[in-house]
């Protein structure tokens, strides 16, 4: 029996799972794109099919620390960060960046995962999981994200799906 780890994204659940083998060992609520499923470069939609965790970034970084160009910066985030800056895009905690292992569908050219910089991240625990509602991004919870974090590997297996 195969046990190694992989994460299916399911957008229609807003569900993120960890597999190891066959059994599913966590269960997350996620956020994926306010936009919905695509893979075009600036959609801002949550890309489908087959991807690897390319890159990890954020280890030991306190709970809430604000991430920019994938490094911490010196802020915490805050209720009143957001007021400071509603516009921000707000990666928090962990960062798995996501490379797309298809050829024509989430690697190279205009819909390249990587390029696109979509990642599973921490975000706001105020902002609702379990509806679509990210930039392209798959959110998490912080405490969940960290977990899922300490749980997988470069090279790990994200398939994402609709349904």
């Amino acid at each position: 029996m195969n046990q190694d780890k992989y994460i299916e994204i399911n957008i229609s659940k807003q569900t993120l799972f960890l597999f190891e083998g066959d059994e599913v060992i966590r269960e997350y609520s996620i956020s994926t794109a306010k936009n919905g499923p695509g893979e075009l470069m600036d959609s801002e939609c949550t890309p489908r099919g087959r991807h690897i965790i390319r890159e990890k970034f954020g280890a030991g970084c306190e709970v809430n620390t604000v991430l920019v160009g994938r490094e911490p910066t010196s802020e915490i985030y805050h209720p009143e960060l957001r007021q400071q800056f509603p516009d921000r895009d707000w990666i928090l905690t962990r960062i798995l960046w996501l490379s797309g292992c298809e050829a024509g569908r989430n690697k190279g050219g205009n819909v390249d995962s990587y390029d696109r910089y979509i990642y599973i991240h921490g975000s706001p625990d105020d902002l609702a999981m379990g509806s679509p509602g990210s930039r392209g991004c798959v959110r998490m919870r912080n405490q969940d994200m960290i977990e899922l974090f300490e749980l997988v590997e470069s090279e790990t297996s994200v398939n994402i799906i609709e349904k």
